[in-house]
């Protein structure tokens, strides 16, 4: 159960509102979540997306409403979601006891990993909780969480091919690869953003490495300038000539890199085929030059908005701040009575 009945677009966007400025709700939210939130459940639920977003957003909002510079400080509050945070983090470790380290990618919060779970999980799921784990064993002082996120994260590290890159998906028990893709998109993204994220939040030099490594071999096999595309990670021979939406982060991670020019140029590349369509499809086939096949929906993906605001902050063009005023303009057309919603075709 991806939404896992724990309040999730509350958690999720508990920052939001103190990024906006909106102190009473987030106050609010914050001291209703610390009385109701309990993952005492029978439920099973997705490990990266518990942590990305349950984990994340309860670790940010108490960050938030316990330091006074923050000015969203609430008052009584005593680090009870810290607390529940720790206690999720608990309920999750089960889903490390494998001998690769690389983790089941579902969890029971009441039973732990199921017998019948599958073996079988995602790059971008076994690598995308360095930043999550780290936080939490550096505020509780419980070191277990961020040992185990980076031994996954290594667990996958080590098993990479010949031409320093990492397939799709893996068995967790025997650490075989079932799906040898390459690239910076579907099933692997994530895997390349926290290398670099959780360097710099947790100062960790073991990341950096990895990420020089991982980031110069996709350069090298992934890369046709200035698109990405999915090749095989033994060969590098191209399977998969195509654009998918959630490559859209990697502008933003070559700002992180120091790569700027080369980010704007992938981004002049991809905001292109936002231009076309008014978002961007969930896959664009490079020699057709036309939406591929059965990807032709938009699920509100962030990712090419953080890569414009990072280029922003980068070099202060100004020509970001339009593309900006451009995505918000398309937005309003995915604009439902309560919310947004996802833009189908």
């Amino acid at each position: 159960d991806t939404l896992g009945e724990y309040a999730l677009t509350l958690v999720d966007a508990l920052d939001m509102l103190a990024l906006v400025g909106n102190a009473s709700e987030f106050s609010q939210s914050v001291q209703w979540l610390a009385k109701n939130l309990d993952f005492d459940k029978d439920l099973t639920v997705s490990l990266f997306e518990t942590n990305i977003r349950v984990m994340g957003g309860l670790l940010s909002a108490h960050l938030l409403a316990s330091d006074e510079s923050t000015g969203m400080r609430v008052p009584d509050y005593r680090g009870e979601l810290l607390d529940i945070a720790h206690d999720l983090g608990q309920r999750m470790l089960p889903a490390f006891n494998t001998p690769t380290g690389i983790p089941y990618g579902a969890v029971n919060l009441k039973h732990g990993v199921a017998a019948f779970e599958s073996r079988i999980t995602c790059t971008a799921a076994g690598g995308t909780l360095a930043i999550e784990f780290g936080t939490l064993s550096r505020l509780t002082g419980n070191p277990i969480f961020e040992a185990k996120a980076k031994a996954a994260l290594i667990g996958l590290w080590s098993r990479r091919s010949e031409l320093d890159l990492v397939g799709a998906h893996i068995n967790i028990i025997t650490g075989e690869w079932t799906h040898r893709d390459a690239g910076i998109g579907t099933s692997i993204d994530s895997f390349y953003e926290y290398l670099m994220k959780a360097y710099i939040l947790l100062g960790d030099d073991e990341y950096l490495d990895i990420f020089r490594e991982a980031y110069q071999a996709a350069e090298m096999h992934l890369r046709r300038d200035p698109w990405y595309v999915e090749v095989n990670m033994n060969t590098g021979s191209v399977v998969w000539p195509v654009f998918n939406s959630l490559q859209a982060f990697w502008p933003g991670l070559q700002v992180l890199a120091g790569d700027v020019e080369a980010a704007a140029r992938t981004h002049r590349a991809f905001f292109s085929v936002w231009q076309h369509y008014g978002f961007t499809p969930e896959g664009f086939h490079l020699n057709r030059g036309a939406v591929h096949d059965g990807q032709v929906s938009y699920p509100l993906r962030p990712e090419l908005i953080e890569s414009t605001y990072m280029l922003y902050k980068a070099t202060r063009d100004p020509i970001y701040l339009a593309v900006g005023r451009e995505m918000l303009t398309s937005l309003q057309r995915a604009r439902a009575p309560c919310g947004y919603a996802r833009v189908a075709d």
